[in-house]
């Protein structure tokens, strides 16, 4: 009589996943319903089969994927067989030498008048072999993910920065423009024209637009000569109070045509001012005006 085939964890897994043929499902089927150990270990491989089943999507797998799963699964089977319990101390004693190769590769103790085996090591199922590879494939998925987030934050941070200086910087111009458009339409301003008392041809001039007030001032000039190295045009704001000294109002170089403008330099407000003049300095500008004053007005 021979052997019946014998039944190895991948069959176990097989048959819980249904993917054997109608007579290995049978004889597995049987096996199992004799077999405490194989019910116990098939227990098992179903519980983790069914936690895999809320972990990912379930799909059907292709006839050929299956073929191929088979065939992979029939070259690396063990030759280890799981324990399957001996009917009768008679059937030990017919099947003889053949039980013993059958069960030679787990070996077998002689204790008094039967033959025990000795128990196998616990064995890692299928899936077990391929949970460990999901969690670090999840772990990698969301580390990368996360490191992506960081980066589009620290990029949107800096984007916010760059806006939030451009518009600090769009309002402080908008806000010298405004000064300079109230300066120039304001009916309190004094305006004065300054000029040259020499003869020079075309005349350097200079307009003065100054409130008080506010103490904004806005300096236009036209036609001035050239300056030597290290020199700098100065302008003077003279208040009109007996005994006040000059007061600086910023220092200007003129372009190729002579053209030069200050506006709204520091100045303090409330200052009435008696008349405005330009000064030739050293570079950097002077706390008082040195002699000659080239342009004069009131």
């Amino acid at each position: 009589m021979s052997d019946p085939r014998q039944i190895s964890s991948e069959d176990l897994a097989l048959f819980a996943m249904q993917l054997l043929s109608k007579e290995e499902m049978a004889e597995v089927s049987a096996y199992v319903a004799q077999s405490p150990e194989a019910r116990q270990e098939l227990a098992e491989i179903q519980g983790d089969l069914a936690v895999y089943a809320h972990t990912a999507d379930m799909h059907s797998p292709p006839a050929l994927a299956r073929e191929r799963l088979l065939k992979q699964v029939a070259r690396e089977k063990k030759a280890i067989p799981i324990d399957r319990p001996a009917t009768t101390e008679t059937a030990v004693a017919q099947t003889g030498s053949a039980a013993e190769g059958a069960y030679g590769q787990r070996g077998t103790l002689g204790l008094g008048g039967g033959d025990y085996l000795a128990e196998d090591p616990p064995k890692r199922s299928v899936l077990s072999k391929v949970f460990p590879w999901a969690g670090w494939a999840v772990a990698a998925g969301l580390a990368m993910a996360a490191g992506n987030l960081y980066y589009q934050r620290d990029a949107l941070r800096g984007a916010l920065t760059n806006q939030a200086a451009q518009i600090d910087h769009l309002t402080a111009d908008a806000a010298a423009a405004r000064q300079v458009l109230d300066t120039m339409t304001d009916s309190s301003a004094m305006r004065v024209t300054l000029v040259t008392k020499g003869q020079t041809v075309p005349l350097p001039t200079g307009r003065a637009t100054y409130v008080a007030s506010k103490g904004t001032l806005i300096f236009l000039a036209s036609n001035l000569q050239p300056l030597q190295p290290a020199k700098t045009y100065e302008l003077w704001l003279i208040p009109s109070a007996a005994g006040a000294n000059p007061i600086p109002a910023g220092t200007f170089r003129p372009d190729e045509r002579g053209n030069a403008s200050v506006i709204l330099p520091p100045l303090p407000k409330g200052v009435e001012a008696k008349a405005f003049g330009v000064t030739v300095e050293d570079e950097g500008g002077a706390a008082t005006p040195t002699q000659p004053i080239i342009l004069v007005g009131e």
